[in-house]
């Protein structure tokens, strides 16, 4: 049986509307799962939605001015409304995944959002601490910290949070089909810190954190500097990279060579959680320059861990 995914079309003014009509439109969505799809209805409309596509659960927004994308309170308040009633639904049992189309941080945050985005929202709503991570092809990369100012870093990595984040990832990895998954640690500081001469987060929290999990079993290793560990996992030595901060992991996933889309999951909640790894992309919005390869791969993805999850069950 295809498995029903909730799919939330974003912020209006973006380009989620667009992407979620073209996955929709896709053979390989419809093969995947039974779609049903939450957002404004007039921009999913004027992105081609009809009745015969799929389902439509209705949060609507007014005065939406589709000749000026950007953020805005409405484009804001109707994708929260979206996202709230999405995690509601699925929660309570109604659909098996979820895939979330780029919201706006800027435009939650005039709609007086609780939460600065996607994660910190599903963090507060089911009380448990999730993991962040990224696949695209046989890259798989997690975050240790999400949209934590550089400023920030040295307070918010702890051992707790590095431990916890990996055992995250190990459990993230299984369920991709790797039965004793090989981890490494990204260092934080240039060469690992050069034993401790230009930074202590190695030797204070990193080694202490990857002994322990090394004690309980977990296979993981580090931590190497970013450039190797990348180059490493890159020629298959790691089966995951597990980074520290934002662009550690995103800017060489997104950089490196292959083809594919990379996808955006969210692993811990008590349902799998997908996205395409971009925003909303307000400067082509309406222009049908909108691409929606990371659409499909986020939806068809959801889709593989709502059956997986299934067939765990």
């Amino acid at each position: 049986m295809k498995p029903n995914i909730l799919i939330t079309a974003g912020d209006p003014l973006g380009i989620g509307p667009e992407i979620t009509v073209k996955a929709l439109r896709t053979a390989a969505v419809r093969r995947a799962c039974l779609p049903f799809v939450t957002g404004d209805t007039s921009a999913l409309r004027k992105a081609g939605w009809t009745p015969s596509l799929c389902p439509l659960l209705p949060v609507d927004a007014a005065g939406l001015n589709f000749k000026k994308p950007g953020p805005t309170l409405q484009g804001g308040a109707a994708s929260l409304k979206a996202v709230l009633l999405a995690a509601k639904l699925i929660r309570s049992g109604f659909f098996d995944a979820l895939a979330t189309a780029p919201i706006s941080k800027e435009a939650w945050a005039l709609a007086g959002a609780p939460e600065t985005a996607h994660t910190d929202l599903f963090r507060s709503i089911e009380k448990r601490e999730p993991l962040m991570l990224f696949s695209r092809g046989k890259i798989n990369t997690a975050l240790v910290t999400e949209h934590v100012p550089v400023k920030d870093l040295c307070r918010r990595l702890t051992i707790k949070l590095v431990k916890e984040k990996a055992v995250l990832f190990a459990s993230a990895l299984k369920a991709l089909g790797f039965k004793t998954p090989r981890i490494a640690v990204c260092a934080l500081n240039p060469h690992a810190g050069d034993g401790g001469v230009t930074g202590l987060e190695e030797i204070k929290t990193l080694l202490p954190a990857i002994a322990e999990l090394r004690r309980k079993g977990l296979r993981i290793d580090g931590p190497y500097p970013s450039d190797a560990a990348w180059e490493a996992h890159l020629s298959g030595k790691s089966d995951g990279l597990l980074a520290l901060y934002h662009d550690q992991a995103l800017t060489p996933l997104k950089t490196a060579p292959g083809a594919g889309p990379a996808v955006h999951w969210t692993w811990g909640l008590s349902f799998p959680r997908t996205s395409p790894a971009h925003g909303t992309a307000f400067d082509i919005a309406w222009k049908k320059k909108a691409d929606p390869a990371g659409m499909i791969a986020a939806i068809i993805f959801a889709a593989s861990l709502a059956s997986d999850k299934h067939s765990h069950d």
